[in-house]
């Protein structure tokens, strides 16, 4: 199965990236399955459910939350009109949606696709990430039901993205980070056949800071003070994300590849 996932789209540059690129990529790189985590769409906060059906219509299978899942409001309604959104697994027992669920590709076979949270640095307490994936991959075993499983590790710390791909090592097909917005260059498939990735990146303009227009990012850094709220940059945007091949009798990755498409980064594909 070819897998591509994508990193936290920011703002208006990042939907206009996933919009005019990824029909492109689907078709010429032969993709069965393309999830986007779409938490920072909507105003670099959160994610509407007219941006939503966006990322969709563009040609998301899947659209993974994160810590910012909630934020406009109208996602606590339309999470559970549509089946193709995931908000993390330990953002809360009362929270609507789902945490992980298992999709088909358009030839039948079928992927699990898992998000949770991280708890080092975050702003508020989650429950432990890594028993949550522990029982959903011990219940979607590769080789079995699923023929892939991809787990959307969204968190601050690197270690802690670290140990959960090592946690998942064999038991899914890929484990990559979210959150921080920086693309990590550790792509790689550990011993077991997890495909790895500490941080996916953004789709976002990153003549920014982390896909904020740098001027009050820059103005709190230097003075301390605020001035303004934080606005997505809108400059042309880069699309970064994790390319992988699974062999669909074992659910192990094959190989996987960094994806840099289109703005300011040095461009990366599969070969």
């Amino acid at each position: 199965m070819k897998i591509l996932f994508l990193g936290d789209v920011v703002g208006r540059a990042g939907r206009a990236a996933i919009s005019g690129q990824l029909a492109k990529l689907r078709a010429d790189w032969g993709l069965d399955f393309v999830v986007v985590n779409g938490e920072n769409a909507s105003s670099g906060m959160g994610l509407t459910a007219e941006h939503a059906k966006l990322l969709l219509d563009a040609g998301a299978d899947c659209i993974t939350l994160g810590d910012h899942a909630f934020d406009q409001k109208d996602m606590l309604r339309f999470i559970d009109t549509e089946p193709r959104i995931i908000r993390p697994l330990n953002y809360a027992k009362e929270a609507p949606g789902r945490g992980a669920r298992l999709f088909s590709d358009a030839r039948g076979r079928k992927i699990l696709v898992a998000q949770v949270l991280g708890q080092v640095f975050m702003k508020r307490p989650f429950d432990d990430p890594f028993s949550a994936v522990d029982a959903v991959l011990r219940k979607h075993p590769l080789g079995g039901l699923a023929q892939a499983a991809l787990v959307d590790m969204h968190c601050e710390a690197t270690s802690e993205k670290m140990a959960m791909g090592h946690w998942c090592d064999g038991r899914a097909s890929v484990v990559v980070g979210t959150h921080t917005h920086v693309p990590t260059a550790d792509a790689m498939v550990l011993p077991g056949g997890t495909a790895y990735m500490t941080d996916a990146g953004m789709c976002g303009d990153y003549h920014s800071v982390i896909g904020m227009d740098k001027a009050e990012p820059m103005r709190r850094f230097i003075t301390g003070m605020g001035k303004e709220r934080f606005t997505p940059a809108n400059g042309e945007a880069t699309l970064s994300g994790l390319y992988t091949e699974t062999d669909d009798r074992t659910g192990k990755a094959r190989l996987c590849v960094p994806v840099r498409v289109g703005g300011r980064l040095i461009p990366a594909r599969p070969v």
